[in-house]
């Protein structure tokens, strides 16, 4: 447990150094293999239960080799040198985890909506969110902003975590490619609606008990009874099984509202409301930050405390 902490804090601490890689991450070729087999076996007449089974074993083509190679890594790198595994190991999990690349790009909003400069604005909150940005407001920007940090925060950060903890560098990689293939294919559109199917319930099946700790955290550092109330009257109106938790206990905790209209696709979508208090604001992207900050210190002090706990008692 003493070695996963140490792991966990050397990725952390690269991650924070380094930030994303700039010339070249295993994520984006992953993602560029994806976008080849899914051109391959997602084509043609085949509808219905075959598609559905082709994005099954499309799956499995994608995120099976990579989990074996982490498999054999770790006991390789187990075997060669235990300074060699950490190192290794660190690094994997550093390349997994997204928290400076998710700050600096709430910060690039911030900033923008500082300037009064709402065309940058709409750009830099495009980057990280779905729904056309093209038309919205401050609060608009805000609102995207902060949902995106909840959220990513949860997927990015948190559950990367949790099955670090849970599964080691197997089970991380694992959450790291289900979800690289839910965000690509787990679309409810004509082309992804069957093909994607599997990949947004193997998400939402390994994002389940993440994002209920993740949601707990973000009580435990803001608003309490506000995000617990969020969370248990709200979150069952969202759509999303795990961001339905994260994003009402997020908006609870933080005292702001969240949700409502947005565009996606050139359609209105109306939204459920999620937390209480006034619409989101430029500000509150730095809240939600701090927020996510906390959160993650406390995740940090609760594994120190499970891995001293381990040892004392063992």
């Amino acid at each position: 447990m003493f070695i996963s902490l140490i792991i966990l804090v050397v990725a952390l601490v690269l991650d924070q150094l380094l930030g994303e890689p700039r010339r070249f991450h295993p994520l984006v070729g992953f993602g560029n293999i994806a976008n080849r087999v899914e051109r391959y076996l997602n084509r043609g007449d085949h509808w219905g239960e075959e598609r559905y089974w082709r994005g099954v074993f499309a799956w499995v083509v994608m995120v099976a080799p990579p989990v074996i190679v982490a498999i054999v890594l770790h006991y390789f790198l187990l075997e060669f040198s235990p300074i060699i595994s950490v190192l290794g190991e660190a690094l994997i999990v550093y390349l997994a985890l997204g928290r400076k690349s998710l700050i600096a790009h709430a910060r690039a909003v911030y900033s923008k909506l500082q300037q009064f400069n709402m065309p940058g604005a709409r750009r830099a909150v495009g980057l990280i969110v779905t729904r056309d940005t093209l038309a919205l407001d401050e609060n608009g920007v805000s609102t995207a902003a902060v949902e995106s940090v909840l959220e990513n925060g949860s997927d990015a950060i948190f559950a990367s975590v949790f099955w670090f903890a849970l599964a080691g560098i197997p089970g991380v990689v694992l959450h790291r490619a289900a979800n690289t293939l839910d965000a690509m294919w787990g679309y409810r559109n004509e082309r992804f609606e069957e093909f994607g199917w599997a990949a947004a319930r193997f998400d939402d099946v390994l994002n389940y008990i993440p994002a209920r700790f993740t949601a707990i955290s973000y009580a435990l550092c803001g608003q309490l009874k506000l995000a617990l109330r969020s969370w248990y009257k709200q979150a069952p109106q969202w759509s999303s099984p795990n961001a339905g938790p994260v994003m009402a206990a997020g908006a609870g905790a933080l005292a702001i509202r969240l949700g409502g209209a947005a565009i996606y696709h050139g359609e209105s979508e109306e939204r459920p409301q999620l937390g209480f208090g006034r619409p989101a604001q430029a500000d509150d992207i730095q809240r939600a930050l701090i927020l996510l900050d906390r959160a993650l210190m406390l995740w940090v002090a609760v594994l120190l405390l499970a891995a001293a706990s381990n040892r004392w008692l063992f």
